[in-house]
C-alpha cells in the first residue's frame, strides 16, 4: 500500500520535493564548501573588494605563490600559530567531559529510572532548572575561587565546569532511555544469579548502547563547540580550537591572519563531519529508541 501511494504522487509534487531538497542542500552545504575553497587562496583573493570572482580564479594567489591554490593558511595556522596545540587541548577536554558525563549520567540515570522514591522526580527537576540557567552566569561564579586557588587557565578546571553544565542534560537524556527499557530485564537477570550491577553492565548497557552513543555525541559537541566557558576559563597557552579561531579574527589588521582563521575553521569542522558519518547509524538508533516492549 505504501509503495502504491508513493507511485501515485503527482509529478509536480515530486519535482517540488526534488527542487526543495536540492536548494536546501545547497544552502546548508555552500558555506562550508566556500570556506574550504577559500582556505586555499590568499586574503586579497578570498576577500577581494574589486571583484568577487577573484576568490574563484585566484589571480592574486597565482601572482604571490605561483599557483592557483596555496596551503599557506594551513601552515600558518597549524605551525606558526600552533593550532595543533589548540586541537590537542580540545581533544583532551572533549575526552574527559564525555567520559565523566557519561559515567555519572549512566549510573545516575539508571538509578533514578529504577527508583520508586519521590525524590528522584525532584532531583530531575532540579537538574532541569540548573540546565536552563545560562552557562555564562554559572561560569562567573567559578572565577573568584579559581583565581584565589591558582586554578584559572588550566584544562582541568574547564573540564569540571563543562561537566557541571552538561551533566543535567546527560542525566535527563539517559534517564529517558532507561525508562523505556522494561524492568523485567533487570529482574530476569537477577533471577539468573546476576547482582544489580552485573545486570546493569551485562544486560541493560548492551540494550542502551545506541542511547549512550547519542548522548555521548551531544556531550562531545557541547565541549567541542563551546566558546563562552573556554574563553573565560582558559589562558592563552591552553586555548581550545574555538577561542583560538576567535583570536585569529581579532588580529585581522595583520595580512594573512584572517586566512589562518579560515583554514582553522576547516580544520575544526572536518572532524565533526567524520564523527557524524562514522556514528550515523548509532545516532539514528538512539534518537528513534523507544520501541522496546516488555
Amino acid at each position: 500500500m505504501n509503495s502504491s501511494i508513493v507511485e501515485n504522487k503527482p509529478l509536480s509534487l515530486k519535482l517540488f520535493s526534488g527542487v526543495f531538497i536540492i536548494i536546501w542542500l545547497f544552502v546548508a552545504a555552500f558555506p562550508f564548501f566556500w570556506t574550504f575553497w577559500g582556505s586555499f587562496k590568499v586574503e586579497l583573493d578570498f576577500f577581494s573588494k574589486e571583484n568577487w570572482t577573484n576568490a574563484i580564479t585566484g589571480i592574486r594567489t597565482l601572482h604571490e605563490t605561483g599557483g592557483n591554490f596555496t596551503g599557506n593558511g594551513y601552515h600558518g595556522a597549524w605551525v606558526q600559530e600552533e593550532f595543533w596545540r589548540a586541537s590537542l587541548n580540545t581533544g583532551i577536554v572533549c575526552f574527559f567531559v564525555v567520559l565523566i558525563s557519561l559515567t555519572i549520567g549512566t549510573l545516575g540515570g539508571y538509578a533514578l529510572s529504577r527508583s520508586n522514591f519521590r525524590y528522584a522526580f525532584w532531583l530531575l527537576i532540579l537538574a532541569l532548572v540548573f540546565r536552563a540557567m545560562p552557562p555564562i552566569t554559572l561560569v562567573s561564579g567559578y572565577l573568584l575561587p579559581f583565581f584565589e586557588w591558582g586554578l584559572w587557565g588550566k584544562l582541568s578546571t574547564t573540564i569540571v565546569v563543562l561537566v557541571a553544565i552538561n551533566q543535567p542534560f546527560t542525566l535527563w537524556m539517559l534517564h529517558s532511555f532507561f525508562k523505556k527499557i522494561p524492568k523485567e530485564l533487570d529482574e530476569s537477570a537477577m533471577v539468573d544469579g546476576c547482582t544489580a550491577f552485573q545486570a546493569f553492565r551485562h544486560v541493560i548497557i548492551p540494550v542502551m548502547w545506541p542511547g549512550v552513543i547519542t548522548t555521548g555525541l551531544f556531550s562531545f559537541l557541547l565541549a567541542y563547540n563551546d566558546f563562552a566557558v573556554t574563553a573565560m576559563l582558559l589562558s592563552k597557552e591552553n586555548q581550545t580550537m574555538v577561542p583560538k579561531i576567535a583570536s585569529f579574527m581579532g588580529t585581522t589588521q595583520t595580512e594573512g591572519n584572517v586566512m589562518f582563521a579560515v583554514a582553522a575553521v576547516v580544520l575544526a569542522t572536518v572532524p565533526l563531519f567524520i564523527l557524524v558519518m562514522f556514528f550515523q547509524r548509532q545516532i539514528v538508533s538512539g534518537l528513534t529508541a523507544g520501541a522496546v516492549k516488555g
